[in-house]
């Protein structure tokens, strides 16, 4: 069939998408043949198209690039999946990678270091940002690193993956219903996590929830001041 390494792009932001393209084009045996800005339409190009690698975004409009991975490794576990986002939070990384991805790479990072990271995960490996491996790799472990300025909470670890995403959106100050409808689910499912998520790390309000969150590196609290 060519020979063609296949690849579909998951990002709501059309000029980068246009940018990926330039720069996967630079090698002749990568070929983008789908692209979307949405994430149900990220999964149903994914069935369709079949592609050996798809390039996700986390922050998608309808829902999370971490579902929309989990959504496309359910389906086609043969199909890679590269996180390139703006996001760098371990919390983000460890979920993305549960998930079911096989590389992490910040958009600010290089093009040729774009295209290592393509190279190597279509090579069937793993592929960090060198800046956070360590940290990610100890977590996918099953050993809490914190964070500098965090320190280790248990707690945390006993969240579902879905607790824990839906914990970092309400301390980024979504509001469920904006959650419900990034995740494709009912605002009184997002109310019954944001409640089981209280219980089990012992917080009573939201404000605590925040100061929790600010506590063990999912935000930063400076995003909260006045």
């Amino acid at each position: 069939m060519g020979g063609k390494k296949t690849i579909l792009l998951v990002d709501d932001h059309t000029l980068f998408r246009e940018g990926l393209k330039a720069i996967i084009g630079r090698n002749p045996v990568y070929e983008v043949i789908a692209e979307t800005g949405r994430g149900d339409e990220a999964i149903r190009l994914a069935r369709e198209f079949r592609p050996r690698l798809a390039l996700v975004d986390i922050s998608l409009p309808d829902r999370s690039g971490i579902d929309v991975t989990r959504e496309i490794k359910r389906s086609l576990p043969r199909t890679s999946v590269l996180i390139v986002t703006m996001h760098s939070k371990i919390e983000y990384i460890v979920n993305a990678f549960r998930a079911g991805a096989t590389g992490f790479v910040t958009k600010d990072s290089a093009p040729e270091r774009l295209l290592q990271a393509i190279e190597i995960v279509l090579q069937g490996e793993t592929f960090l940002d060198s800046a956070v491996s360590q940290q990610v790799l100890a977590r996918l472990s099953g050993i809490v690193l914190s964070p500098p300025g965090t320190r280790p909470d248990a707690a945390y670890e006993t969240l579902t993956p879905r607790e824990q995403e839906i914990l970092a959106l309400l301390a980024e100050g979504h509001p469920p219903r904006h959650i419900a409808e990034r995740l494709s689910i009912s605002p009184k499912t997002v109310e019954n996590h944001r409640s089981r998520i209280l219980q089990k790390l012992g917080l009573r309000s939201s404000l605590e929830l925040i100061r929790y969150a600010a506590r063990v590196g999912i935000i930063d609290l400076d995003l909260w001041k006045e």
